[in-house]
């Protein structure tokens, strides 16, 4: 099965459709503090070749500096409130960096919620969404306080009718559809009429619920927010999201407007994309030109441009089979550790943690381990012709969504992962064991 370049626009710039270049890693894909030496790739200070011997592989490992350095270029352009999506990577250790940053924490779930506050985060630095919450999800939001519930539907509404006291008060975003399409895969265009997402602008519903939640005691409603989708990369979108949603509140008297997240990140060489200051500096010059009070907070919720960069996953090579149209590289991950590819079609770089600087001219389709034709990490990736059997081979731009994706497919453990920092290596979530799968059984 071939698949199609990335639909996210990891190949926009590739006017042929074509093929990853052969020439040696680009440094630009790789986290801030990388270091591309003959024989090594050093991040935060640690070989990667060393981290694959003594934690094994598959193996996620992020560099501290990056993730902080994005959290505090996103804290610095929006204003308080702005939330790190944690949807896009979430563990304790990432809840209190993105914390310790400056950021609030956007989750989706009761058990993204959990995380949060057993990582010590409070609740007040909490943001819950989901277009389906649970009762027991809103009430537990509710009792320890979270700062914003963003209201999704109308039986949201009801839900929360019969949980809201003056003990546990509801202070509230709701969430609309601007009808905007923004240009990305349909999987992940969140903006327009037709998704599972908010309340529509166009047929009333998200006035309709504006009346019924102030009318609603106990209940503060100070915003609207609205998301148009994911891996964007130009700020046409953003604009006309942001002067849909200023008319929209002219005569509201918010305090609160949240444009989301969905800023896109380079996946591969030939591809650019908008920092997190241009993309907020941009947003805010659009809300200044459609007339927005500066007494408005606006507010946002960036992931991936926060964690994609930061984050590789290293491999080991365990077989190679040439056929006749092309050659397999097998590594001893796939597509429960990124099952992005097999989603969405988006294309990924590799590289030989030994040889960062070698040309690539060798052509193969790196693969998975599982039990699924399907299961192809790259359609078309370039390595060095060293590369073989054994070898640690590593994928970049991998932070976002590898993980918090992940599964246990064919029965594999979920890969360790590892923080890096001036020369250090912690293990911040530990590689699941057999012991581990086995202890749900009954």
């Amino acid at each position: 099965m071939l698949y199609p370049l990335s639909y996210e626009g990891a190949k926009k710039s590739l006017p042929d459709g074509g093929c990853v270049s052969s020439e040696p890693m680009l440094s630009s894909l790789l986290p801030d503090t990388a270091q591309l030496l003959d024989t090594a790739v050093l991040i935060g200070g640690v070989s990667l070749a060393e981290l694959a011997a003594t934690y094994g592989t598959p193996l996620f490992v992020y560099d501290e500096a990056t993730l902080r350095a994005r959290c505090g270029e996103a804290v610095a352009v929006f204003d308080e409130g702005v939330a790190f999506a944690s949807k896009s990577f979430l563990c304790g250790a990432m809840a209190r960096l993105a914390d310790e940053e400056g950021l609030s924490i956007d989750v989706a779930t009761g058990g993204e919620l959990d995380v949060v506050l057993r990582s010590g985060v409070a609740a007040s630095r909490i943001i819950l969404h989901g277009n389906n919450k649970l009762s027991s999800e809103l009430e537990r939001a509710l009792d320890v306080g979270v700062h914003r519930v963003v209201v999704d539907n109308f039986d949201e509404i009801e839900r929360l009718r019969s949980l809201v006291t003056s003990r546990r008060p509801l202070n509230c975003l709701i969430r609309v559809t601007p009808g905007v399409e923004a240009h990305t895969h349909e999987f992940i265009r969140t903006g327009q009429e037709d998704t599972k997402f908010g309340f529509s602008l166009a047929s009333g519903d998200a006035r309709r619920a504006i009346d019924l939640l102030r009318a609603m005691p106990h209940t503060t409603l100070h915003g609207v927010h609205a998301h148009i989708g994911s891996q964007i990369f130009d700020v046409a979108g953003f604009d006309e999201e942001v002067k849909i949603l200023v008319d929209f509140v002219a005569n509201d008297d918010f305090d609160e407007l949240c444009v989301g997240g969905g800023l896109g990140v380079a996946y591969v060489a030939g591809e650019s994309t908008l920092s997190l200051t241009e993309w907020g500096t941009a947003v805010r010059a659009a809300a200044v030109a459609c007339g927005l009070s500066s007494t408005v907070r606006i507010t946002a919720e960036p992931g991936r441009s926060i964690v994609a960069q930061a984050g590789v996953t290293l491999y080991t090579v365990g077989a190679v089979k040439p056929v006749t149209q092309r050659t397999y590289m097998a590594v001893d991950g796939g597509m429960s550790d990124n099952p992005r590819p097999v989603l969405y079609g988006s294309g990924y770089e590799a590289f030989d943690v030994t040889a960062p600087l070698a040309s690539r001219p060798q052509r193969v389709r790196l693969v998975g381990r599982h039990c699924e034709s399907g299961d192809v990490l790259i359609d078309e990736a370039w390595l060095p012709e060293s590369t073989g059997v054994g070898s640690v081979i590593a994928t970049p731009v991998t932070g976002a969504y590898g993980y918090s994706m992940a599964s246990n497919y064919n029965r594999v453990p979920r890969p360790a992962v590892v923080f890096v920092s001036e020369g250090h290596a912690r293990v911040v979530l530990r590689r699941e064991t057999f012991d581990d799968l086995a202890r749900l059984e009954t």
